[in-house]
């Protein structure tokens, strides 16, 4: 069975019982934007019981492949609302990438250089087929009503919720949101809606984009150029995609014009100067684009919320922006549906703004950084660049510095005001506010598939099993008003046979999570429906989790 065509695929507009009503709809949740940020969102929250309407302006996904490099963390989250999979199964895995400065290799790096993780450090796959697969798992939850056509028209905030005018084909309708969340994009008409918007830096430069269809035996790696040969003070960029079509990256310059450099007459010359003259291949989608590094000051006001590039946006060297959306949509969905049940004050909602603020600050950073380094805009600039890269190739503190793209990682929240700070010594990176790491555990098992969407207790109880009121302690967790599954993490030496059916645990199989985690037999970890860690202690203590489960819900 082929691939559908997801670039062909139409939506038809369907007229809603709500258009009709003589009263007003009232929703707990609409998301408006039915691209990969507003997916993943309705897909978390529908997951968790909450019923949500998306609302989309357009009848089809994303044309051109946008959007292509996704991260190792977007892939667990994708896990968990179960689509991670099919991303992989059609997506160009990778780990290495390479750095050229014009004839000759500076820098190679691997960006998983240890076994024991399920994913890869990213895979490469075209945005329309990431929104596909999120679409049809979308259109299995019945959770989700997914309306195309229907464009936000007017937001009118209130104490309860949101009032949205919404126009379709048949004309226009209100309906009631407790809360609105807005995925719309980059030029988010809801947050034009409310009079706000972005602040930020928009850079002098151009980029054309071209999506070249070829046979090629290039690796499997990223490839990136400054000052090559075949495009002269310059920088290029190549990755491989899905169905045998390469993504280039050429730099233009600022004085580059738009409509002459998508011609064909411009573009073919590009791309056989770096394939050769004898290079066959065909153009797939040419796009030429000026990227900025800009944000909302605030990403929540009252019951409506921002997320994705509607919040932030960056430069794609870093592959920052769709991944840090998904990430905004994991923050989200677990505290709106605690506050939607009435289990968390309103006030949690907040922790998503100071949380995920800081997230685009980090990532608003790394990506100037890198298109300074990329573009510099000054003799002098480009001299130490230059510098730089010819340092790189022998000297390896050089290679700190080179910059052609800081790739995307999960930002760690250390400020959070939803942590339990330490107050035993540990080592390594699972410090309170940090995601998870994974690690092989049980026969062909991995320890993020036990964090599905609830707070986690993992319990390292190492040879012996824990004591009984330890055991009822942990079971009583369970029964709290917000649950918390307690997971025990023993050796392969622990005998489980005698553990109560209703506490799970795995075994570590080959050590590695104990590792990665500097544990010890009896310690303790609290992590969030997220996948962060909240809290962690060297012994259990029924009473310090319960605090600190309070403290992550806002109720402290």
């Amino acid at each position: 069975m082929g691939d559908i065509d997801f670039q062909a695929m139409e939506f038809a507009y369907e007229k809603h019982a709500d258009q009709a009503a003589s009263a007003q709809a009232r929703h707990q949740v609409v998301v408006v934007g039915a691209g990969p940020v507003g997916l993943t969102t309705a897909l978390d929250l529908a997951r968790q019981g909450v019923r949500v309407l998306v609302l989309d302006d357009d009848f089809r996904l994303s044309t051109g492949s946008r959007a292509i490099c996704f991260s190792k963390r977007t892939l667990e989250i994708w896990d968990r609302l179960g689509v991670g999979q099919r991303m992989i199964d059609k997506g160009v895995s990778w780990n290495v990438g390479k750095v050229f400065f014009r004839e000759q290799e500076v820098w190679r790096f691997d960006l998983l250089p240890e076994p024991g993780h399920r994913r890869p450090a990213f895979i490469n796959l075209q945005q329309y087929y990431a929104e596909g697969y999120l679409y049809e798992q979308a259109r299995q939850e019945p959770n989700i009503d997914l309306r195309w056509k229907n464009k936000v028209a007017g937001v009118e905030q209130r104490d309860d919720g949101v009032v949205l005018s919404v126009e379709t084909p048949d004309g226009a309708y209100a309906l009631h949101a407790d809360w609105l969340i807005a995925c719309d994009g980059a030029r988010s008409p809801v947050r034009k809606l409310i009079g706000q918007e972005s602040h930020g830096r928009i850079f002098r430069d151009r980029f054309l984009i071209a999506d070249v269809k070829m046979q090629a035996d290039f690796p499997t790696e990223r490839w990136f150029w400054f000052d090559p040969p075949f495009h002269p003070n310059q920088s290029v960029l190549l990755h491989r995609q899905p169905d045998n079509v390469w993504r280039i990256d050429f730099q233009l310059g600022w004085n580059a014009d738009p409509v002459e450099a998508v011609k064909p007459e411009n573009v073919l010359p590009r791309i056989r100067a770096l394939l050769g003259p004898d290079a066959r291949f065909e153009l797939e989608w040419v796009s030429v684009y000026t990227f900025a590094c800009e944000r909302m000051d605030k990403f929540r006001h009252g019951r409506v919320v921002f997320a994705g590039d509607s919040a932030h946006r960056v430069s794609p060297f870093g592959a920052r922006g769709a991944n840090s959306g998904v990430q905004d949509a994991e923050n989200l969905a677990w505290k709106l549906k605690l506050v939607l049940a009435g289990h968390a004050p309103e006030t949690l909602i907040d922790s998503y703004a100071v949380e995920r603020e800081y997230a685009a600050d980090e990532n608003i950073l790394n990506s100037s950084r890198a298109t300074d380094f990329i573009t510099p805009k000054s003799d002098i600039s480009r001299s130490f660049r230059n510098a730089v890269l010819n340092l790189a190739k022998t000297h390896p503190f050089a290679r700190s510095l080179v910059n052609s793209g800081r790739l995307s990682l999960p930002a760690t929240y250390a400020g959070s005001p939803l942590n339990t700070p330490d107050t035993d010594a540990f080592s390594g990176r699972m410090v309170p506010g940090a995601v998870a790491l994974d690690a092989p555990v049980n026969a062909q098992d991995w320890w993020l598939a036990q964090l599905d969407g609830e707070f986690v207790l993992a319990l390292f109880c190492g040879d012996a099993l824990p004591d009984r009121d330890t055991l009822l302690a942990l079971q009583a967790l369970r029964m709290a008003p917000v649950p918390v599954k307690a997971v025990l993490v023993a050796s392969p030496q622990c005998n489980l046979s005698a553990l109560p059916k209703e506490l799970p645990a795995v075994t570590d199989r080959e050590g590695c999570l104990g590792k990665r985690y500097d544990a010890q037999a009896g310690t303790a970890y609290l992590i969030r429906p997220d996948q962060h860690v909240c809290g962690r202690w060297r012994a259990f203590n029924a009473a310090a989790v319960a605090a600190a489960v309070g403290r992550a819900t806002g109720r402290a």
